[in-house]
């Protein structure tokens, strides 16, 4: 994990005041995003670089907009798990500017989205973390994306003993998403970085 913390660390520019670098952390489900992000936040402080960091997943719209829509499941989780444009119209269009945004912040336990206001440093370097990144709809507003390359199988090993139980729900909403992500936005192609996972 080091050798690929300094690897990434050394493709981050001096930031100058009032400037920001966006870098996305993208990967399929369990592929290890999360932890490369926490172990990259941890490398930046220890060499004062200021980072904040956005979690895709902090940001999925309620449950009724996302199941039993009548779409395939899979169509379900790849297009209505977030609100694309309205993330591309007031988190990406918005991020390398603007000192606070408004977003709308899912709460689990009452399946809702609650807007809440989001300060951003003057100088940093923006993380921004999760899955499909490079979808067209968010990829230009990237200044470099690493792209975390780990098989399904491995992938799935990480998941939870009763979240593997339910592999229909893998099978019909997850895998066939990802291949979409896969055929369609050629992720590994597009990546400014790509690391391998296993």
């Amino acid at each position: 994990m080091n050798a690929y913390l300094q690897g990434l660390i050394a493709h981050i520019p001096p930031l100058d005041k009032g400037q920001r670098f966006i870098l996305g952390i993208d990967g399929l489900s369990r592929s290890g995003k999360s932890t490369l992000t926490r172990a990259l936040e941890e490398q930046m402080h220890k060499k004062n670089i200021p980072c904040f960091t956005i979690h895709i997943d902090d940001h999925i719209v309620e449950r009724k907009h996302r199941y039993n829509t009548g779409q395939k499941e899979w169509r379900e989780y790849y297009f209505l798990q977030w609100d694309i444009v309205g993330l591309a119209e007031n988190l990406f269009h918005l991020v390398k500017t603007e000192t606070q945004l408004t977003l709308p912040f899912y709460h689990e336990k009452l399946d809702l989205q609650i807007m809440r206001e989001v300060r951003l440093p003057d100088k940093c370097v923006i993380v921004i973390e999760g899955v499909f990144l490079q979808r067209k709809d968010w990829r230009s507003f990237f200044d470099f994306v690493v792209y975390l390359e780990c098989d399904r199988e491995l992938r799935l090993s990480r998941e939870a003993e009763e979240t593997k139980k339910n592999i229909d729900k893998f099978s019909n909403r997850y895998w066939p998403a990802e291949d979409h992500y896969l055929a369609e936005e050629q992720p590994l192609r597009k990546a400014d970085l790509i690391f391998k996972i296993g």
